[in-house]
């Protein structure tokens, strides 16, 4: 009964490592996205070049992450000297016994 009990409890772990090592890149390709984000609200540079212009920046990051963003999915505001830009995309992550569908709206600048 004991080895029972330790195999049990050795498959259960390797469950949640699977599905861990499963959810784990949308995570980190979405911290990848709002690090550029921040790091495009934050540059001074920024402040002359044209929303669509900063829109299609943020496209083309979120293409070289593996990120499936669309035209519709950043807006890019300005309000005087503010910057905001914001992002909405989803991932699906199948798992063996489940269907995921993560949501994710990075964000920077303020309003």
């Amino acid at each position: 009964m004991a080895k029972f009990r330790l195999v049990l409890a050795a498959l259960i772990l390797l469950g949640f490592a699977a599905t861990t090592a499963r959810l784990a890149p949308p995570y980190i390709q979405n911290w990848k996205l709002q690090s550029y984000l921040n790091g495009l609200s934050e540059d001074a540079s920024t402040a002359a070049v044209p929303p669509a212009v900063l829109e299609a920046r943020v496209l083309d990051k979120a293409s070289s992450l593996g990120i499936p963003l669309h035209t519709g999915d950043v807006t890019v505001e300005r309000h005087s000297a503010n910057l905001h830009i914001r992002a909405l995309y989803g991932v699906r992550v199948d798992l063996p016994l489940y269907t995921v569908d993560l949501h994710f709206r990075p964000e920077a600048g303020g309003v």
